[in-house]
């Protein structure tokens, strides 16, 4: 088999097998998708605050004199 004949069927199969490496991940990464968004809802629903805080109350200068 002449080199240069060689060196294309080398390339070409680095290129083949680099190019279903790729699509392998694509895949994955597609199937993965609907599992990272309902991981990532559940992580954002469990640090949202489960009642909103309550306001400090409002208090005046006469608050204060008949306090102190």
């Amino acid at each position: 088999m002449p080199v240069i004949l060689e060196a294309l069927v080398v390339s070409f199969g680095m290129l083949l097998i680099f190019s279903m490496a790729f699509f392998l991940i694509f895949l994955l990464a597609l199937v993965m998708s609907p599992i990272e968004k309902s991981l990532s809802n559940m992580i954002w629903e469990s640090k949202k605050p489960k009642r909103p805080l309550p306001a400090p109350p409002k208090s005046s200068f006469r608050d204060f004199s008949k306090k102190h």
